[in-house]
């Protein structure tokens, strides 16, 4: 029996259960003590949830964040893996061009929204450029951290079998610098979810941030809690799908899913 207990503490807290269990018990008693317009509970959002369930509209919302966050994430990568390769590889480059990355990470993208807007318009491309900016530091920094921080006897190796400079980076330098470019990757994506809330709720007609933010209006605490927790579930869930492809398609490089 006291093995049965202890399997089974095991296989629930290995997989969250438990702390997903203690999370709705906190939030179910956080909701009895004070009115349900300040905390809906987790049944009050649920019974608020299903009514834009039935709606159609949180999905066609969650939709429409998706594409714009996705499509931001992806053109941020395509754009930041390259700069931090030839940052990191060539000193003369990083010498030049790091003070303004060390500079402009600083910066969050919603300090950039008025500009974005001005420059790009309302419409989607000022969305996906705060998304692109929002991706791409974390991506830059891991790669150049990668590039920088390769043991120097994988490139000694290479020049005494008559490498070229050329073949080095791309053998032995892009590929060792795989799980940092990957983890930077994971960052990228959670800037992307984040700066997509800031983005929708000032420019804007549909997604989940122009949900939470209209939702105010019409004392709707419980469609807030629905925006809150879809955010929370697409990191989740696509941090997840990373975490196995790393493991699954990079593993060759050096990626691991240490827990």
């Amino acid at each position: 029996m006291k093995n049965f207990v202890l399997k089974t503490w095991d296989f629930l807290s290995n997989r969250g259960f438990i702390t997903w269990g203690l999370l709705l018990l906190v939030w179910q008693i956080a909701s009895v003590v004070n009115h349900s317009e300040f905390l809906p509970g987790p049944v009050a959002t649920v019974l608020g949830g299903k009514e834009i369930v039935v709606s159609g509209i949180l999905f066609q919302y969650i939709g429409i964040s998706f594409l714009r966050i996705f499509t931001g994430w992806f053109l941020g990568i395509a754009a930041a893996i390259p700069i931090g390769l030839l940052i990191g590889q060539f000193g003369t480059v990083r010498r030049v061009f790091e003070p303004f990355i060390n500079f402009f990470r600083f910066i969050p993208a919603i300090g950039f929204l008025t500009l974005f807007l001005m420059w790009f318009g309302v419409g989607e491309e000022s969305k996906i450029a705060i998304i692109i900016y929002a991706t791409m530091f974390p991506v830059i920094i891991n790669t150049i951290a990668g590039v920088t921080g390769i043991n120097q006897t994988l490139i000694q190796a290479a020049l005494s079998q008559g490498a070229s400079p050329a073949q080095i980076f791309f053998t032995v330098t892009i590929p060792a610098s795989v799980p940092h470019i990957f983890t930077g990757i994971r960052l990228g994506l959670s800037g992307a979810i984040v700066s997509i809330v800031a983005a929708e709720m000032l420019a804007a007609q549909k997604g989940i941030g122009y949900l939470i933010y209209t939702s105010r209006l019409y004392f709707r605490t419980d469609w807030i809690f629905v925006g809150i927790v879809t955010l929370g579930l697409t990191g989740y869930f696509s941090d997840r799908f990373l975490r196995f492809f790393g493991r699954t398609a990079l593993a060759r490089f050096g990626v691991t899913d240490r827990k």
